[in-house]
């Protein structure tokens, strides 16, 4: 992430108190400056730590946004991605019209994108993922993380399809025709751009036809001749 951050001095303080001398909280400077040393060397823990210092200790700076969003890339940096997403939430909180919203946006996508496994499991991080970049595509359309975004998109969308076809399969296998209907049927109304839609259709063939349903099996099978006519699915109908 590019980043700079310019930094204005802040002088140390020193109050006296009942005879007692009291030093201030550290210079905001020199904390950035420990925090940034730790970063560039890759201590990303400690790094998020001094960035959390920074906006803790000094919440009315001009600063404790762009500390914040350090102490959250630091987490995600370091893997810590429920610490990172908690970082943009207090951003999200507190610095709503931020020039950087964008990026915290993208970022909490990614957070969940980087949980995403294989379609056996639960889907739950692929559909997190997914609502926040349609909700980044959706706010700021023209942002430089939106192309991105749009990428990420495709691949959760195809993810979340395939998961979806995996469980109609099972069904299939287990004949439990009307459940696997349903899930592919889900597939060709919410998922028409990914690649799991032709064989979506020809599985929804199959099952009317195990049900002995010949009409809603050939208007699936017409279906996929029409919209997919090259595919490898068009090309297994008899």
């Amino acid at each position: 992430m590019k980043k700079i951050i310019l930094l204005f001095c802040l002088m140390p303080m020193l109050y006296a108190c009942g005879g007692e001398e009291v030093v201030s909280e550290r210079p905001l400077e020199e904390i950035y400056a420990d925090a940034y040393k730790e970063f560039n060397d890759k201590n990303y823990e400690q790094a998020a730590e001094l960035f959390q210092t920074v906006e803790s200790q000094y919440p009315a700076n001009p600063w404790a946004a762009d500390a914040l969003v350090m102490m959250a890339y630091s987490r995600y940096m370091d893997k810590d991605f429920p610490g990172a997403i908690l970082a943009i939430d207090r951003y999200m909180r507190f610095h709503p019209g931020h020039s950087d919203v964008p990026y915290m946006m993208y970022l909490r996508g990614m957070c969940y994108y980087r949980q995403v496994s294989d379609v056996r499991r639960d889907p739950e991080m692929s559909v997190y993922a997914l609502q926040q970049f349609q909700q980044l595509t959706e706010r700021f359309p023209s942002s430089e993380y939106a192309k991105n975004a749009e990428n990420k998109i495709m691949i959760l969308k195809n993810y979340i399809a395939g998961k979806i076809m995996y469980a109609a399969r099972n069904d299939m296998m287990a004949e439990n025709w009307t459940a696997a209907i349903t899930r592919l049927q889900s597939i060709v109304a919410t998922a028409q751009e990914t690649v799991m839609t032709p064989e979506a259709m020809f599985r929804l063939m199959e099952c009317y036809t195990a049900l002995g349903l010949p009409e809603q099996a050939k208007g699936y099978a017409d279906m996929l001749r029409k919209n997919f006519p090259d595919n490898e699915w068009t090309k297994k109908l008899k």
